[in-house]
């Protein structure tokens, strides 16, 4: 550790910090210092104003009245538009529809039909686990039509065959932290006549994205992590323009035909991305979402992914300096460039160790068997937080403070 980091240097840093000013946008209760972004963001002060205008003016004076005159039917569209910002997309290339799940399911579907004579969904063990259950049931449903194979992160290009329909990858792994290369991985994929679909979830509105740059054929992401848009946000998904002729996704809902309101009964597919739509949008839910994306489009995204990076360089300085042979082994990449918003470390008492932090004020989270995961949001954290949250956890640490009967016990959200 550098002989002058101290909580008063850290201070002054984070004073000096240009995206200080962001942390007011949010809801932050006092005494808590909050490393769980990458699951579930933090409330914005715009959006109980925003919900209670939509509820009690649009929905309650307007009625139905609003679909038009409040603009509620262009809201997958209009948000869609603001995260293509965020991800290198054009306008009209991202829609917000659906959960994430229901929309890996529709892509990868729409991927499978656009690379015909092809079969084979290539992705890698430790993808986050509802992307390959996703994959797993689309395959059971097309018989032998389909087949998932999975090969580790180093083999994957190497994996690449003339049978690979399409790869599905997470950008930044959920347990480590560690950034896949968009743009390798991409020309690897074409190279070999297979599409690639990216999982957005744990990077979007944390680290540059840029799926045109990448060439990109296919994403989904979550609304509820970086983006701050509340628990069970709707999602979002990407298809590259080239694509929008060929895809056609499998739950042809009634708000992906062309005249909706034509109440025809056979379906036709609306132009453009339009046909991703399947069910009515959640209003409230997409409203929250739309506040949640303009927090992070208030900020410079190359001074969040600067400030990301130095979050993570010190909470592993600290850590490794402070609490050495106590047990604990960095998962995530050392090297930054390599390593997305969180910070990822081993421990034989993960689960209890965590519970023990959060009883302190302190909350990350823990995933099975043996991670304690740290989210670093740079929008709202500061460096003086990284610090107290590392003096809690040696605390924890030295005490054998986790040893306790109500820290052992497992809770159905870990």
């Amino acid at each position: 550790m550098a002989a002058m980091t101290t909580r008063e240097s850290l201070a002054a840093v984070d004073a000096a910090d240009p995206l200080a000013r962001h942390r007011d946008a949010f809801v932050l209760p006092a005494g808590v210092i909050y490393l769980d972004g990458n699951s579930l963001g933090p409330l914005p002060r715009a959006t109980p104003g925003r919900l209670a205008e939509v509820v009690e003016r649009e929905w309650g004076e307007g009625l139905i009245r609003s679909w038009n005159a409040a603009g509620w039917i262009d809201g997958p569209r209009r948000v869609g538009a603001k995260i293509a910002t965020l991800v290198g997309a054009e306008a009209d290339e991202v829609m917000v529809t659906d959960s994430t799940s229901v929309n890996l399911f529709k892509l990868l579907a729409a991927a499978l039909r656009l690379n015909p004579g092809r079969s084979v969904i290539l992705s890698e063990p430790e993808n986050f686990p509802t992307d390959l259950y996703v994959a797993q049931g689309l395959v059971e449903l097309l018989g032998g039509r389909a087949r998932l194979r999975l090969e580790p992160p180093e083999r994957l290009a190497a994996g690449l065959t003339a049978d690979t329909a399409v790869v599905l990858l997470t950008h930044v792994s959920y347990r480590s932290g560690a950034v896949h290369d968009m743009a390798a991985l991409t020309a690897a994929a074409h190279d070999a006549g297979a599409l690639v679909l990216w999982d957005l979830s744990h990077s979007v509105g944390a680290l540059p994205v840029d799926l045109g740059k990448a060439g990109a054929d296919l994403a989904v992401g979550c609304g509820y992590k970086y983006l701050n848009g509340g628990p069970g946000a709707p999602a979002f998904l990407y298809v590259a323009e080239r694509h929008h002729a060929g895809f056609h996704q499998p739950i042809t809902g009634w708000l992906g035909h062309a005249e909706p309101f034509a109440f025809e009964s056979g379906y036709r597919p609306a132009p453009g991305l339009a046909r991703a739509l399947a069910g009515t949008p959640p209003i409230l839910s997409l409203a929250a979402l739309d506040v949640g994306v303009d927090t992070v489009l208030a900020a410079d995204p190359a001074a969040l992914r600067a400030k990301s990076i130095a979050l993570g360089d010190l909470f592993i300085e600290l850590v490794e300096a402070r609490a050495a042979g106590h047990g604990l082994a960095l998962l995530s990449p050392r090297e930054a460039a390599r390593r997305g918003s969180q910070v990822s470390f081993r421990h034989p008492h993960a689960y209890p160790l965590m519970q023990a932090l959060i009883a302190r004020g302190v909350i990350g989270d823990f995933r099975a068997p043996d991670i304690l995961r740290f989210g670093l949001a740079p929008l709202y954290l500061r460096r003086v937080d990284v610090w107290d949250a590392v003096e809690a956890l040696v605390e924890v640490l030295e005490k054998r403070a986790w040893d306790r009967p109500e820290f052992l016990t497992r809770a159905t959200v870990t």
